[in-house]
């Protein structure tokens, strides 16, 4: 674990043989993987002296926030209902960082105005979405990296018809904003050209930075600032993480790499194909579905990677814990943790005393939240499962960010030790190919 001043603290005690058993990791096995993160960590370094890799100056930069400012006001003048149209990293970056407000947890207040985050392409899902709203004060974002990403497109397409068809069209260019790369030798990749054509505002996507790793830039600070949120409070945070880098710190000081060694040494030497990752919080909710993707698009190549899992307690419990418990021994855990005990609605000692629920009476909500977490915790280590906890006492933009920045380094970090590309994505390609043809293909 790092030295440095980190809003988080990841602990890995709990995945060792000298902890767990049988199950657990030895420590000549991680000291090994951990050594090998060393050549990963020195061309991070190379990367952010001679700016070749865009994310590690990310936490640096300032420039951006004017243009996220002046595109925040545009989105947000006259408006009752807000859509941002994107998928995968386009738009579960966003998900997370929206989560610190309340949005799309359980909790989620509809204030004006009401945030709606179309990610996942779905008939039923977008035609009650846009009935729900009225057209006249709804605006949209639509994120695409590359500009030919087909389910945004479709979904921008969608909303102009409804508009033009409830005689809205010489509004059009009022109602949308386009979030995607600039102009490469000239020429407009197709949602920018489209944009140009019915004099969309753009703001631009940073084309040094692939979709997965872009939460730091505007595709999760534009929707962060729409919202309220400190979009420098998220670099600062990111730029903790990165600071023992850059300060060349020993290997083992290194949380990202610390984590990475942990996976890899896991996977090689006790079979653990399995990542499930479990927060104790409805607000990380997003953030697990943003690093399942990452973890899962960056590192399954070649026959390498670990199958991401994503869990939230205490629900979980319920549903997945007895398989955790009982079944295949093929996994290693991740749990996040907040301070909660003594947070949230407190029941009263006087219904309670007396019945079934005593144990509950004087009892807050968080209270009950952090036992069932740290209980989670330990009997998984008593079941001589690996458990590698995070500790976050304060859930903000601070912390957010780097946790963001943790996981995108120790994925990098990880994808460097196995001798893939953690920037690329070449199997998926196969299945785009051929829903273009079947698409064509209905005539």
């Amino acid at each position: 674990m790092s030295k440095s001043r980190l809003p988080y603290v990841q602990k890995i005690d709990a995945c060792f043989f000298d902890r767990i058993g049988e199950n657990g990791l030895s420590r000549a096995a991680y000291d090994k993987a951990l050594a090998e993160t060393a050549p990963a960590l020195e061309w991070l370094r190379e990367a952010h002296a001679s700016d070749t890799l865009a994310l590690m100056r990310l936490p640096e930069r300032r420039d951006d926030f004017t243009p996220i400012r002046e595109m925040t006001a545009k989105l947000l003048d006259n408006t009752t209902d807000l859509f941002i149209f994107g998928i995968g990293g386009s738009s579960l970056g966003a998900q997370a960082v929206a989560q610190l407000t309340g949005w799309g947890t359980q909790a989620q207040m509809q204030d004006s105005p009401r945030i709606h985050i179309m990610d996942n392409l779905d008939a039923w899902s977008m035609q009650a979405a846009l009935a729900d709203v009225d057209l006249r004060t709804t605006r949209f974002l639509v994120v695409s990296k590359s500009g030919g990403t087909v389910e945004p497109a479709l979904q921008m397409l969608a909303a102009m018809s409804a508009i033009e068809t409830a005689g809205g069209a010489k509004y059009m260019k009022h109602h949308f904003v386009v979030l995607t790369e600039p102009a490469r030798d000239g020429k407009p990749n197709p949602l920018r050209a489209f944009a140009e054509k019915h004099e969309f505002p753009t703001i631009e996507h940073d084309p040094r930075v692939g979709g997965r790793y872009a939460v730091l830039t505007t595709v999760g600070l534009l929707p962060a600032n729409i919202m309220g949120l400190d979009m420098e409070a998220f670099r600062t945070g990111a730029a903790s993480v990165l600071a023992p880098i850059l300060g060349n710190e020993p290997v083992g000081h290194i949380a990202p790499a610390v984590g990475a060694a942990l996976s890899i040494a896991l996977q090689r030497e006790q079979g653990a194909d399995l990542s499930v990752f479990m927060a104790y919080a409805d607000r990380l909710d997003r953030f697990i579905a943003w690093h399942c993707q990452l973890w899962a698009e960056s590192l399954g190549k070649q026959g390498h990677g670990t199958t991401p899992v994503k869990a939230i307690g205490p629900v979980d419990q319920h549903s997945q814990l007895q398989l955790y418990l009982d079944g295949p021994r093929d996994k290693m855990f991740t749990i996040f943790r907040t301070e909660t005990a003594g947070e949230g609605p407190q029941a009263l000692a006087s219904l309670a005393e007396g019945t079934g629920f005593a144990a509950l009476a004087g009892k807050h909500i968080g209270d009950l939240v952090d036992a069932e977490a740290r209980a989670t915790i330990d009997t998984l280590v008593r079941n001589n499962r690996p458990v590698r906890e995070f500790m976050v006492p304060k859930l903000d933009e601070f912390s957010l960010g780097a946790l963001f920045m943790h996981f995108m380094l120790e994925t990098i970090i990880a994808g460097k030790v196995l001798g893939v590309d953690p920037f690329d994505q070449p199997a998926v390609e196969e299945g785009k190919i051929l829903a273009r043809k079947y698409l064509a293909e209905m005539g």
